[in-house]
């Protein structure tokens, strides 16, 4: 498994470990009759995707930032 940190290539990293391993759970619960477990695990794979691509192409956390407050 990957280390954690703050790098964005140890982000990238983990975030594909995610993808991984979600979607193999994924599959493990659809074929055992878990559609909803198994839906839930299908974004859980697609959040971490598209953090790992953001990370890769150099947008930090895969949130943009607008500069504005939330307050």
């Amino acid at each position: 498994m990957p280390e954690t940190g703050e790098e964005n290539g140890s982000q990238s990293s983990v975030a594909h470990y995610v993808a991984t391993l979600s979607n193999d759970l994924a599959v493990l619960a659809r074929r055992n009759g878990l559609d909803t477990l198994g839906y839930l695990l299908e974004m859980v794979r697609l959040e971490a995707e598209n953090l790992t691509r953001a990370n890769d192409s150099g947008f930090g956390n895969g949130r943009p930032e607008d500069g504005h407050s939330s307050s």
